[in-house]
């Protein structure tokens, strides 16, 4: 049995700056070669090849905000991220023979600015293990990607070649956050179409359906010109069993250098909804993001991004969110806006600068929705952002 030590990218993803795209579902771009014989042991019988990925992305900016506080002050700070949050993973797999595999990933999310664990999230935020088939998909189970936010990355993710991340990327909110513990996730993939399933296990003795998640979606992913998705998401509360409901629609075209992309977001509450324990909203986080204050929110999204060359790349992102409150005083507006430039460097290195700005009305002045991460939270009217930044995946 030879054992192999890949160097490659983003795992779930699969979507790294250009010329930094370092593997896509599963294909690895550089591979070190570890010579290992099972025979030299005394092993009596052929086994299936088994390999290691080591991949990770670190990624620093300096970032201006305005209207952090209700005083309506401003703050220069390095960020613990930028376009990414840092990450070191280890994926696994295991030819099975007949087209068979068993695989795993590990994956700790981190900020490079203090050498800590992102604090809101598990040491391993990602952990699966699972079971994958050429013929008939793959089955993978343990805390991974939610399939509203997998179908969305593959086919009309604002920024389409940085991977989902905590940065400015307001439709995670939309998408109820990025992962889901506890949860069996089947794919498929038949010609041009992927089509995922999942369930969450609630974990509660006595109400199997309490804190547990059910999502289906369907990915339409051709070479060229046109990809789209679908998806649709049904949160159940953790501790009484009302229901988050979330679904979403889009595609993305491209012309010649430029990809543009549309989607459509909308989440649905009981009134007794409050907790999703297996996600990354527990009760302190939907409060932040005033999440349990709406009835309904709906998001459009539109954007366009342009290659100057095979290095240089700018884009455009607008967002426009209608917040239906509980009570005619908690509904709310907001407009956002982000233009961002990425410069490579080389295959694995990059340079960026991205400028936002946001215009939040209602109960939307103070909501966290510009993305689930440690982003500053508009304390009025508008806000103001900018970063720049340099990024390297290994």
């Amino acid at each position: 049995m030879n054992w192999r030590l890949i160097t490659a990218g983003d795992g779930d993803t699969a979507r790294l700056s250009r010329g930094a795209e370092l593997y896509k579902n599963g294909d690895d771009l550089k591979t070190i070669y570890v010579a290992g014989a099972l025979a030299a042991l005394g092993a009596g019988s052929a086994m299936g090849q088994s390999s290691v990925t080591l991949y990770g992305l670190t990624d620093v900016s300096v970032q201006y905000l305005t209207h952090v506080n209700r005083a309506g002050d401003s703050t220069v700070q390095m960020g613990g991220g930028g376009l990414s949050e840092s990450r070191f993973g280890v994926n696994g797999t295991e030819d099975l023979g007949g087209g068979n595999a068993a695989i795993f990933r590990l994956e700790n999310r981190f900020d490079l600015n203090n050498g800590q664990s992102d604090p809101a999230l598990p040491f391993w935020n990602t952990a699966f293990v699972g079971l994958k088939s050429a013929t008939l998909g793959t089955l993978t189970m343990g805390r991974q990607s939610n399939v509203l936010a997998s179908i969305v990355d593959r086919t009309y993710a604002s920024n389409s070649w940085v991977p989902f991340n905590f940065s400015f990327q307001p439709e995670i909110t939309m998408l109820g956050g990025l992962w889901s513990s506890n949860m069996a996730k089947y794919t498929i993939k038949l010609a041009d179409v992927v089509g995922q399933a999942s369930y969450a296990f609630g974990n509660v003795p006595g109400h199997m359906s309490y804190g547990s998640q059910l999502a289906v979606g369907v990915a339409y992913m051709p070479a060229a010109p046109v990809t789209a998705g679908a998806g649709y998401m049904d949160s159940r509360d953790s501790t009484n069993g009302s229901h988050s409901k979330a679904w979403t629609a889009g595609a993305s075209y491209t012309w010649q250098s430029t990809q543009f992309h549309a989607g459509y977001f909308e989440n649905r509450l009981d009134p007794g909804f409050q907790s999703y324990l297996n996600g990354p909203f527990t009760a302190p986080v939907l409060a932040a993001l005033k999440f349990t204050d709406f009835s309904s929110r709906r998001m459009f999204s539109l954007g366009a991004v342009h290659s100057f060359s095979s290095a240089m790349r700018l884009s455009f992102n607008y967002w426009r969110t209608l917040q239906t409150g509980k009570t005619a005083r908690l509904d709310g507006t907001a407009s956002q806006f982000e233009l961002l430039a990425d410069y490579n460097l080389s295959k694995r290195t990059d340079v960026y600068i991205e400028g936002n700005y946001g215009l939040y009305r209602g109960d939307l002045i103070g909501a966290q929705i510009q993305g689930v991460n440690g982003l500053g939270t508009a304390q009025k009217g508008t806000q103001l952002g900018l970063m720049a930044g340099i990024r390297h995946q290994f």
